[in-house]
């Protein structure tokens, strides 16, 4: 198989990578007929999926929640962590408002988010 062109060939390919992972390990001889056909199998659903079903970044407000559920603090706390007022925040969460330059520093800064996401 050169490529996989549709739905019904992902599913079975991706069910034969899922039966060959039950086979071949890290010791696996990489000459080995099960790890070459992995090997070509895992390559060929990568690219569908990169062409088909790919990987969406995620929100600013998304990732800022999860970062507040992380370090377990309120809106009020990242509020005070980021010097705005707790209705701002509201506002970056409900995506009502971007943030300013500085609370995009500071967002990177103390909770480590990706300037990417930020500014996207």
């Amino acid at each position: 198989m050169a490529e996989i062109r549709n739905e019904n060939q992902y599913q079975k390919a991706v069910n034969r990578v899922e039966e060959l992972l039950l086979v071949v390990g890290n010791e696996t001889d990489t000459e080995d007929q099960n790890f070459v056909e992995l090997d070509l199998l895992s390559d060929l659903v990568a690219e569908y999926e990169e062409r088909y079903h790919p990987i969406q970044k995620p929100s600013l407000a998304s990732v800022i929640r999860i970062r507040m559920a992380e370090m377990q603090i309120s809106q009020k706390g990242l509020a005070e962590l980021l010097g705005v007022s707790p209705s701002r925040v509201s506002e970056y969460l409900n995506g009502k408002s971007e943030p300013t330059l500085k609370v995009a520093r500071l967002l990177h800064q103390k909770l480590n988010i990706d300037p990417e996401i930020i500014l996207a």
